[in-house]
């Protein structure tokens, strides 16, 4: 896969996370960004050998949540 495909793929990831944090958590567009942003599952989601943004987003959404929950994957 070439950069630019995985770069697609994980900011469509991160675009389907952003609304479902905004919808679940009351927040606005750019709080969930943020959130998402500087979340351990967002590192994990940007490092292509991890493979996770090639996963669902409802499955890597259930992953966030753990962390937001829990303060940890």
């Amino acid at each position: 896969m070439n950069n630019t495909d995985f770069e697609y793929m994980k900011e469509a990831l991160a675009v389907d996370l952003a609304e479902m944090l905004a919808k679940d958590y009351d927040l606005s567009v750019d709080d969930a960004l943020n959130t998402l942003y500087n979340s351990d599952t967002y590192t994990k989601i940007s490092a292509q050998e991890t493979g996770l943004y090639f996963q669902s987003s409802m499955y890597v959404y259930s992953i966030l949540k753990e962390e937001l929950t829990l303060g940890k994957i």
